[in-house]
Protein backbone atom coordinates (compact mmCIF):
# COMPACT_ATOMS: atom_id res chain seq x y z
CA UNK A 1 0.00 0.00 0.00
CA UNK A 2 2.75 2.41 0.99
CA UNK A 3 4.83 1.49 -2.04
CA UNK A 4 1.95 2.31 -4.33
CA UNK A 5 1.47 5.65 -2.61
CA UNK A 6 5.04 6.66 -3.41
CA UNK A 7 5.32 5.34 -6.96
CA UNK A 8 6.32 8.36 -9.06
CA UNK A 9 3.95 9.37 -11.84
CA UNK A 10 5.27 9.16 -15.40
CA UNK A 11 5.55 12.34 -17.46
CA UNK A 12 3.19 12.82 -20.40
CA UNK A 13 4.35 12.74 -23.99
CA UNK A 14 5.79 15.96 -25.34
CA UNK A 15 7.24 17.27 -22.07
CA UNK A 16 10.84 17.14 -23.33
CA UNK A 17 10.03 18.87 -26.63
CA UNK A 18 8.24 21.69 -24.82
CA UNK A 19 11.03 22.02 -22.27
CA UNK A 20 13.65 22.22 -25.04
CA UNK A 21 11.60 24.79 -26.98
CA UNK A 22 11.30 26.87 -23.82
CA UNK A 23 15.05 26.69 -23.26
CA UNK A 24 15.68 27.69 -26.89
CA UNK A 25 13.62 30.87 -26.57
CA UNK A 26 14.81 31.80 -23.08
CA UNK A 27 18.42 31.29 -24.18
CA UNK A 28 18.25 33.89 -26.94
CA UNK A 29 19.25 36.71 -24.60
CA UNK A 30 22.52 34.93 -23.75
CA UNK A 31 24.23 35.66 -27.09
CA UNK A 32 22.27 38.77 -28.03
CA UNK A 33 25.02 41.01 -26.64
CA UNK A 34 27.74 39.07 -28.46
CA UNK A 35 25.88 39.83 -31.69
CA UNK A 36 25.73 43.58 -31.04
CA UNK A 37 29.16 43.87 -29.37
CA UNK A 38 30.96 45.19 -32.49
CA UNK A 39 28.20 47.75 -33.15
CA UNK A 40 27.95 48.85 -29.52
CA UNK A 41 31.73 49.14 -29.33
CA UNK A 42 31.76 51.46 -32.34
CA UNK A 43 28.76 53.52 -31.18
CA UNK A 44 29.96 53.94 -27.60
CA UNK A 45 33.71 54.08 -28.35
CA UNK A 46 34.54 51.25 -25.94
CA UNK A 47 37.90 49.50 -25.58
CA UNK A 48 38.01 45.73 -26.05
CA UNK A 49 38.34 45.31 -22.28
CA UNK A 50 35.23 47.45 -21.67
CA UNK A 51 33.29 45.51 -24.29
CA UNK A 52 34.37 42.20 -22.75
CA UNK A 53 33.46 43.41 -19.26
CA UNK A 54 29.78 43.68 -20.24
CA UNK A 55 29.72 40.00 -21.17
CA UNK A 56 31.62 39.25 -17.96
CA UNK A 57 28.93 41.12 -16.00
CA UNK A 58 26.35 38.74 -17.46
CA UNK A 59 28.35 35.74 -16.32
CA UNK A 60 28.85 37.15 -12.81
CA UNK A 61 25.11 37.71 -12.52
CA UNK A 62 24.32 34.33 -14.06
CA UNK A 63 26.74 32.57 -11.73
CA UNK A 64 25.06 34.19 -8.72
CA UNK A 65 21.65 33.32 -10.09
CA UNK A 66 22.50 29.67 -10.64
CA UNK A 67 23.81 29.35 -7.10
CA UNK A 68 20.67 30.90 -5.64
CA UNK A 69 18.13 28.99 -7.75
CA UNK A 70 19.85 25.69 -7.00
CA UNK A 71 19.40 26.26 -3.27
CA UNK A 72 15.83 27.48 -3.75
CA UNK A 73 14.95 24.53 -5.99
CA UNK A 74 16.09 22.05 -3.34
CA UNK A 75 13.89 23.82 -0.79
CA UNK A 76 10.79 24.77 -2.80
CA UNK A 77 11.05 22.37 -5.73
CA UNK A 78 12.43 22.90 -9.25
CA UNK A 79 8.90 23.10 -10.73
CA UNK A 80 8.05 26.29 -8.84
CA UNK A 81 11.43 27.99 -9.28
CA UNK A 82 11.49 27.18 -13.01
CA UNK A 83 8.12 28.88 -13.51
CA UNK A 84 8.48 31.96 -11.31
CA UNK A 85 12.17 32.59 -11.97
CA UNK A 86 11.70 32.43 -15.73
CA UNK A 87 9.16 35.24 -15.64
CA UNK A 88 11.52 37.45 -13.63
CA UNK A 89 14.35 36.71 -16.08
CA UNK A 90 12.21 37.71 -19.06
CA UNK A 91 11.40 41.06 -17.43
CA UNK A 92 15.10 41.75 -16.77
CA UNK A 93 15.97 40.91 -20.38
CA UNK A 94 13.43 43.43 -21.64
CA UNK A 95 14.89 46.07 -19.30
CA UNK A 96 18.37 45.55 -20.81
CA UNK A 97 17.07 45.77 -24.37
CA UNK A 98 15.11 48.96 -23.66
CA UNK A 99 17.33 51.01 -21.38
CA UNK A 100 21.03 50.21 -22.01
CA UNK A 101 22.59 53.36 -23.53
CA UNK A 102 26.31 53.34 -22.61
CA UNK A 103 29.01 51.11 -21.14
CA UNK A 104 27.98 51.61 -17.53
CA UNK A 105 24.24 51.13 -18.05
CA UNK A 106 24.84 48.06 -20.24
CA UNK A 107 27.21 46.64 -17.62
CA UNK A 108 24.57 47.00 -14.89
CA UNK A 109 21.50 45.96 -16.90
CA UNK A 110 23.08 42.98 -18.64
CA UNK A 111 24.49 41.89 -15.31
CA UNK A 112 20.96 42.16 -13.88
CA UNK A 113 19.59 40.11 -16.77
CA UNK A 114 22.17 37.43 -16.00
CA UNK A 115 21.28 37.60 -12.31
CA UNK A 116 17.67 36.76 -13.17
CA UNK A 117 18.30 34.16 -15.89
CA UNK A 118 19.40 31.09 -13.95
CA UNK A 119 15.91 29.71 -13.34
CA UNK A 120 15.71 28.45 -16.93
CA UNK A 121 18.87 26.37 -16.51
CA UNK A 122 19.61 24.71 -13.15
CA UNK A 123 15.98 23.86 -12.27
CA UNK A 124 15.59 22.64 -15.86
CA UNK A 125 18.49 20.22 -15.35
CA UNK A 126 16.85 18.97 -12.15
CA UNK A 127 13.54 18.49 -13.94
CA UNK A 128 15.33 16.50 -16.64
CA UNK A 129 16.99 14.32 -14.02
CA UNK A 130 13.60 13.63 -12.41
CA UNK A 131 11.70 12.93 -15.64
CA UNK A 132 14.28 11.20 -17.86
CA UNK A 133 15.33 7.63 -17.09
CA UNK A 134 19.03 7.00 -16.42
CA UNK A 135 19.55 5.06 -19.66
CA UNK A 136 18.56 8.09 -21.77
CA UNK A 137 19.48 10.90 -19.38
CA UNK A 138 22.61 11.88 -21.30
CA UNK A 139 20.67 12.16 -24.55
CA UNK A 140 17.96 14.24 -22.83
CA UNK A 141 20.60 16.57 -21.36
CA UNK A 142 22.17 16.86 -24.81
CA UNK A 143 18.84 17.80 -26.37
CA UNK A 144 18.24 20.40 -23.65
CA UNK A 145 21.62 22.06 -24.14
CA UNK A 146 21.39 21.60 -27.90
CA UNK A 147 18.13 23.57 -27.83
CA UNK A 148 19.97 26.35 -26.00
CA UNK A 149 22.67 26.34 -28.69
CA UNK A 150 19.98 26.66 -31.34
CA UNK A 151 18.62 29.64 -29.43
CA UNK A 152 22.08 31.19 -29.35
CA UNK A 153 22.37 30.72 -33.11
CA UNK A 154 18.90 32.13 -33.77
CA UNK A 155 19.67 35.13 -31.57
CA UNK A 156 22.85 35.94 -33.49
CA UNK A 157 21.01 35.59 -36.79
CA UNK A 158 18.25 37.94 -35.61
CA UNK A 159 20.76 40.49 -34.38
CA UNK A 160 22.74 40.31 -37.62
CA UNK A 161 19.59 40.80 -39.70
CA UNK A 162 18.27 43.74 -37.74
CA UNK A 163 21.71 45.37 -37.55
CA UNK A 164 21.61 45.61 -41.35
CA UNK A 165 17.96 46.50 -42.03
CA UNK A 166 17.17 48.53 -38.91
CA UNK A 167 19.25 48.96 -35.73
CA UNK A 168 21.00 46.63 -33.31
CA UNK A 169 18.62 47.63 -30.48
CA UNK A 170 15.69 46.22 -32.47
CA UNK A 171 17.44 42.87 -32.50
CA UNK A 172 17.89 43.04 -28.72
CA UNK A 173 14.17 43.72 -28.30
CA UNK A 174 13.22 40.75 -30.46
CA UNK A 175 15.58 38.48 -28.49
CA UNK A 176 14.13 39.73 -25.19
CA UNK A 177 10.59 39.22 -26.49
CA UNK A 178 11.44 35.60 -27.27
CA UNK A 179 12.30 35.03 -23.60
CA UNK A 180 8.69 35.94 -22.77
CA UNK A 181 7.45 33.33 -25.25
CA UNK A 182 9.82 30.83 -23.65
CA UNK A 183 8.27 31.41 -20.24
CA UNK A 184 4.82 30.65 -21.65
CA UNK A 185 6.05 27.39 -23.17
CA UNK A 186 7.64 26.49 -19.84
CA UNK A 187 4.19 26.50 -18.25
CA UNK A 188 2.96 23.99 -20.82
CA UNK A 189 6.02 21.78 -20.26
CA UNK A 190 5.50 21.76 -16.49
CA UNK A 191 1.93 20.56 -16.92
CA UNK A 192 3.17 17.48 -18.81
CA UNK A 193 5.92 16.56 -16.36
CA UNK A 194 5.61 14.19 -13.46
CA UNK A 195 4.37 16.16 -10.41
CA UNK A 196 6.78 16.78 -7.53
CA UNK A 197 7.16 13.70 -5.36
CA UNK A 198 5.62 14.15 -1.90
CA UNK A 199 8.09 14.29 0.96
CA UNK A 200 8.05 11.15 3.05
CA UNK A 201 6.60 11.84 6.50
CA UNK A 202 9.30 11.95 9.16
CA UNK A 203 12.16 12.02 6.64
CA UNK A 204 14.99 14.29 7.83
CA UNK A 205 15.51 17.52 5.86
CA UNK A 206 19.12 18.31 5.12
CA UNK A 207 19.96 21.95 5.76
CA UNK A 208 21.67 24.16 3.20
CA UNK A 209 24.94 24.29 5.13
CA UNK A 210 24.91 20.53 5.56
CA UNK A 211 24.27 20.01 1.85
CA UNK A 212 27.00 22.50 0.91
CA UNK A 213 29.45 20.82 3.25
CA UNK A 214 28.57 17.39 1.85
CA UNK A 215 29.01 18.62 -1.71
CA UNK A 216 32.37 20.29 -1.06
CA UNK A 217 33.58 17.09 0.61
CA UNK A 218 32.30 14.94 -2.27
CA UNK A 219 35.60 14.35 -4.08
CA UNK A 220 34.21 12.88 -7.33
CA UNK A 221 31.62 15.66 -7.61
CA UNK A 222 34.20 18.38 -6.97
CA UNK A 223 36.65 16.90 -9.48
CA UNK A 224 33.87 17.02 -12.07
CA UNK A 225 33.04 20.56 -11.02
CA UNK A 226 36.65 21.68 -11.47
CA UNK A 227 36.72 20.10 -14.93
CA UNK A 228 33.51 22.00 -15.71
CA UNK A 229 35.10 25.28 -14.54
CA UNK A 230 37.99 24.92 -16.99
CA UNK A 231 35.50 23.96 -19.70
CA UNK A 232 33.49 27.14 -19.02
CA UNK A 233 36.60 29.34 -19.21
CA UNK A 234 37.06 28.19 -22.79
CA UNK A 235 33.41 28.10 -23.84
CA UNK A 236 32.33 31.50 -22.48
CA UNK A 237 35.25 33.33 -24.07
CA UNK A 238 34.51 31.61 -27.38
CA UNK A 239 30.85 32.60 -27.29
CA UNK A 240 31.59 36.19 -26.30
CA UNK A 241 34.26 36.94 -28.89
CA UNK A 242 33.62 34.68 -31.88
CA UNK A 243 31.19 37.12 -33.61
CA UNK A 244 33.64 40.02 -33.22
CA UNK A 245 36.53 37.87 -34.47
CA UNK A 246 34.68 36.74 -37.59
CA UNK A 247 33.34 40.24 -38.22
CA UNK A 248 36.83 41.74 -37.96
CA UNK A 249 38.14 39.09 -40.34
CA UNK A 250 35.37 39.81 -42.85
CA UNK A 251 36.16 43.53 -42.79
CA UNK A 252 39.77 42.74 -43.53
CA UNK A 253 38.90 40.63 -46.59
CA UNK A 254 36.77 40.98 -49.65
CA UNK A 255 33.44 40.59 -47.88
CA UNK A 256 31.42 43.79 -48.06
CA UNK A 257 28.56 42.81 -45.75
CA UNK A 258 29.47 44.06 -42.25
CA UNK A 259 27.27 41.50 -40.48
CA UNK A 260 28.77 38.51 -42.31
CA UNK A 261 30.92 37.58 -39.31
CA UNK A 262 27.92 37.56 -36.98
CA UNK A 263 25.86 35.48 -39.39
CA UNK A 264 28.71 32.97 -39.63
CA UNK A 265 28.98 32.87 -35.83
CA UNK A 266 25.27 32.05 -35.77
CA UNK A 267 25.97 29.18 -38.15
CA UNK A 268 28.73 27.96 -35.80
CA UNK A 269 26.24 27.88 -32.91
CA UNK A 270 23.74 26.03 -35.07
CA UNK A 271 26.32 23.34 -35.88
CA UNK A 272 27.07 23.01 -32.15
CA UNK A 273 23.54 21.70 -31.60
CA UNK A 274 24.76 18.49 -33.20
CA UNK A 275 27.68 18.40 -30.75
CA UNK A 276 25.43 18.70 -27.69
CA UNK A 277 23.09 15.93 -28.78
CA UNK A 278 25.80 13.54 -29.97
CA UNK A 279 28.02 14.20 -26.95
CA UNK A 280 25.21 13.51 -24.51
CA UNK A 281 24.06 10.35 -26.30
CA UNK A 282 27.66 9.10 -26.66
CA UNK A 283 28.21 9.47 -22.92
CA UNK A 284 25.32 7.05 -22.30
CA UNK A 285 27.22 4.40 -24.29
CA UNK A 286 30.93 5.20 -23.92
CA UNK A 287 31.07 6.70 -20.43
CA UNK A 288 30.95 10.27 -19.20
CA UNK A 289 34.69 10.76 -18.61
CA UNK A 290 35.76 9.36 -21.98
CA UNK A 291 33.52 11.76 -23.91
CA UNK A 292 34.66 14.68 -21.73
CA UNK A 293 38.31 13.91 -22.46
CA UNK A 294 37.92 13.52 -26.22
CA UNK A 295 35.98 16.79 -26.55
CA UNK A 296 38.28 18.72 -24.20
CA UNK A 297 41.53 17.75 -25.93
CA UNK A 298 40.08 18.51 -29.34
CA UNK A 299 38.73 21.94 -28.37
CA UNK A 300 41.95 22.85 -26.55
CA UNK A 301 43.94 22.20 -29.71
CA UNK A 302 41.74 24.71 -31.53
CA UNK A 303 42.02 27.31 -28.74
CA UNK A 304 45.78 27.46 -29.34
CA UNK A 305 45.53 27.50 -33.14
CA UNK A 306 42.40 29.55 -33.87
CA UNK A 307 44.14 32.93 -33.66
CA UNK A 308 46.66 31.86 -36.32
CA UNK A 309 43.77 31.43 -38.76
CA UNK A 310 43.07 35.18 -38.84
CA UNK A 311 44.28 35.57 -42.44
CA UNK A 312 42.42 32.54 -43.77
CA UNK A 313 39.61 33.02 -46.31
CA UNK A 314 36.40 33.78 -44.44
CA UNK A 315 34.67 30.58 -45.57
CA UNK A 316 37.54 28.46 -44.22
CA UNK A 317 37.69 30.43 -40.96
CA UNK A 318 33.92 30.02 -40.55
CA UNK A 319 34.22 26.25 -41.08
CA UNK A 320 36.85 26.03 -38.35
CA UNK A 321 34.71 28.23 -36.09
CA UNK A 322 31.82 25.79 -36.53
CA UNK A 323 34.11 22.86 -35.67
CA UNK A 324 35.51 24.75 -32.66
CA UNK A 325 32.02 25.50 -31.37
CA UNK A 326 30.90 21.91 -31.92
CA UNK A 327 33.85 20.47 -29.97
CA UNK A 328 33.66 23.04 -27.18
CA UNK A 329 29.96 22.35 -26.53
CA UNK A 330 30.05 18.57 -27.07
CA UNK A 331 30.80 17.77 -23.42
CA UNK A 332 28.70 20.49 -21.77
CA UNK A 333 25.71 18.23 -21.20
CA UNK A 334 28.01 15.42 -20.07
CA UNK A 335 29.25 17.42 -17.06
CA UNK A 336 25.63 17.93 -15.96
CA UNK A 337 24.75 14.28 -16.45
CA UNK A 338 27.88 13.07 -14.67
CA UNK A 339 27.05 15.21 -11.65
CA UNK A 340 23.49 13.87 -11.58
CA UNK A 341 24.92 10.34 -11.71
CA UNK A 342 27.10 10.68 -8.60
CA UNK A 343 25.16 13.08 -6.35
CA UNK A 344 22.13 12.13 -4.25
CA UNK A 345 18.90 13.66 -5.64
CA UNK A 346 18.04 15.53 -2.42
CA UNK A 347 21.15 17.72 -2.74
CA UNK A 348 21.48 17.84 -6.52
CA UNK A 349 20.35 21.46 -6.60
CA UNK A 350 23.09 22.45 -4.17
CA UNK A 351 25.63 20.47 -6.18
CA UNK A 352 24.57 22.29 -9.35
CA UNK A 353 24.84 25.58 -7.43
CA UNK A 354 28.43 24.90 -6.40
CA UNK A 355 29.26 23.83 -9.93
CA UNK A 356 27.67 26.99 -11.33
CA UNK A 357 29.72 29.28 -9.10
CA UNK A 358 32.90 27.55 -10.20
CA UNK A 359 32.02 27.29 -13.89
CA UNK A 360 30.47 30.67 -14.48
CA UNK A 361 33.00 32.32 -12.19
CA UNK A 362 35.67 31.13 -14.60
CA UNK A 363 33.41 32.06 -17.53
CA UNK A 364 32.94 35.55 -16.13
CA UNK A 365 36.68 36.20 -16.14
CA UNK A 366 37.66 34.73 -19.50
CA UNK A 367 35.90 37.25 -21.84
CA UNK A 368 37.50 40.11 -19.90
CA UNK A 369 40.94 38.45 -19.94
CA UNK A 370 40.49 37.85 -23.68
CA UNK A 371 39.79 41.58 -24.12
CA UNK A 372 42.86 42.52 -22.08
CA UNK A 373 45.02 40.20 -24.17
CA UNK A 374 43.54 41.63 -27.38
CA UNK A 375 44.14 45.24 -26.26
CA UNK A 376 47.73 44.34 -25.37
CA UNK A 377 48.29 42.55 -28.66
CA UNK A 378 46.82 45.37 -30.75
CA UNK A 379 48.89 47.97 -28.89
CA UNK A 380 52.06 45.96 -29.39
CA UNK A 381 51.59 44.49 -32.88
CA UNK A 382 48.96 46.72 -34.50
CA UNK A 383 45.19 46.58 -34.85
CA UNK A 384 45.13 44.27 -37.86
CA UNK A 385 47.92 41.98 -36.69
CA UNK A 386 47.47 38.21 -36.51
CA UNK A 387 49.60 38.16 -33.35
CA UNK A 388 47.06 40.24 -31.45
CA UNK A 389 44.38 37.60 -32.03
CA UNK A 390 46.87 34.80 -31.33
CA UNK A 391 47.51 36.33 -27.91
CA UNK A 392 43.78 36.64 -27.21
CA UNK A 393 42.84 33.10 -28.24
CA UNK A 394 45.88 31.66 -26.47
CA UNK A 395 44.52 33.11 -23.22
CA UNK A 396 41.49 30.86 -23.77
CA UNK A 397 43.60 27.72 -24.08
CA UNK A 398 45.91 28.58 -21.19
CA UNK A 399 42.99 29.06 -18.82
CA UNK A 400 41.56 25.62 -19.71
CA UNK A 401 44.78 23.58 -19.62
CA UNK A 402 44.04 21.83 -16.33
CA UNK A 403 40.72 20.47 -17.58
CA UNK A 404 42.07 17.10 -18.80
CA UNK A 405 43.80 16.43 -15.47
CA UNK A 406 40.55 17.03 -13.59
CA UNK A 407 38.67 14.71 -15.95
CA UNK A 408 41.16 11.92 -15.20
CA UNK A 409 40.74 12.63 -11.49
CA UNK A 410 36.94 12.51 -11.79
CA UNK A 411 37.10 9.16 -13.61
CA UNK A 412 39.32 7.60 -10.96
CA UNK A 413 37.41 8.94 -7.97
CA UNK A 414 33.98 8.05 -9.35
CA UNK A 415 35.23 4.53 -10.07
CA UNK A 416 36.26 4.08 -6.43
CA UNK A 417 32.89 4.80 -4.80
CA UNK A 418 29.46 3.17 -5.17
CA UNK A 419 27.38 5.10 -7.73
CA UNK A 420 23.75 6.10 -7.36
CA UNK A 421 21.48 3.07 -7.84
CA UNK A 422 19.83 4.59 -10.91
CA UNK A 423 23.01 5.76 -12.63
CA UNK A 424 24.36 4.07 -15.77
CA UNK A 425 27.63 3.46 -13.91
CA UNK A 426 25.86 0.96 -11.67
CA UNK A 427 25.10 -1.23 -14.70
CA UNK A 428 28.13 -0.90 -16.97
CA UNK A 429 31.89 -0.42 -16.91
CA UNK A 430 33.41 3.01 -17.45
CA UNK A 431 36.16 2.03 -19.87
CA UNK A 432 37.96 5.37 -19.55
CA UNK A 433 38.58 4.76 -15.84
CA UNK A 434 39.99 1.36 -16.65
CA UNK A 435 37.86 -0.43 -14.06
CA UNK A 436 34.31 -0.79 -12.91
CA UNK A 437 32.64 2.51 -12.25
CA UNK A 438 30.77 0.97 -9.39
CA UNK A 439 31.47 -1.93 -7.08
Amino acid sequence: MHCADHTPASPQRGWLALLCASRLLQGMIVTAYSGVLPFMRDDWQMTAAQAGSIQSAWHVGYMSSLFAVGLLADRFGPHRIFAVGGAIGAAASLAFALFAHDHRSALLLYGLAGLCAGASYTPGLQLLSLNAGPAVRGRAMGLFLGAASMGYALSLAVVAGFSVVAHWRTGLLVAAGCTVMGVLLAQLALRRMAPPAPRVAGAPREGVLQALNATVRDRPAMAGNWAYAFHCWELMALWAWLPAYLMASSRGGATAWPAAGIALAAFAHLVSVFGSVVGGAASDRLGRARVMMIATLASLSLSFTFGWMWTWPLWALAAMAALYNLLAIADSSVYSTALADVVAPHRLGVAFSVRSVMGFGAGALSPWVFGLALDWGQARFGFGSTYAWVAAWSSVGLGALLGPWMIVRFARLSAAVPPRPDSPASRRTDRFAGRGAGR
